[in-house]
């Protein structure tokens, strides 16, 4: 999917490469609310995930890239549910656009390839979690179609070795 942004330059959204992965771990720690909260150091971890990830069918990593670079990311994630007559459902988690380039219409851009992914996958829906905090871009959400509906929990485990 190929656009322009307000300042002319040319917005491709595509899937991410592993060649790609410094970068994308890098809007990762820009959209961090908390310092340390990823770690660049180990590149092959994330390229390692990209690979998991794009290996199942309807998975992605997608990337915003202007004139070469990645500016803007997002994952789908697509799963069948057990209730909904065994419906097909999409997440959409780690979407994040450079600072620079916000407000561009980039992030919409994103979110318009994968919701289309995921009709395309057979979705029924498409759904997200945002930070409590992130009130911008609880209102960004809503703009771009997605309501308020459920509350999210998180509870952090240490993995069996």
């Amino acid at each position: 999917m190929e656009s322009r942004a307000p300042g002319g330059g040319i917005v491709v959204i595509r899937s991410a490469r592993p060649a790609d992965a410094a970068q994308l771990v890098a809007l990762l720690e820009y959209g961090a609310l908390t310092a340390n909260q990823e770690d660049g150091s180990d590149i092959e971890a994330y390229r390692s995930a990209l690979a998991d990830i794009q290996a199942t069918p309807g998975n992605d990593v997608l990337v915003a890239e202007v004139g070469g670079e990645p500016v803007g990311m997002c994952q789908l994630i697509v799963f069948r549910h057990f209730q909904h007559h065994g419906g097909r459902s999409a997440e959409i988690e780690s979407m994040h656009v450079h600072p620079g380039f916000r407000s561009m219409g980039i992030g919409a851009q994103l979110l318009e390839a994968a919701v289309g992914a995921a009709r395309r996958a057979g979705c029924y829906r498409v759904q997200l979690m945002s930070n409590v905090r992130r009130t911008e871009a609880h209102r960004f959400y809503e703009r771009q179609g997605f309501v308020p509906s459920h509350v999210g929990f998180k509870h952090w485990i240490e993995p069996e070795p």
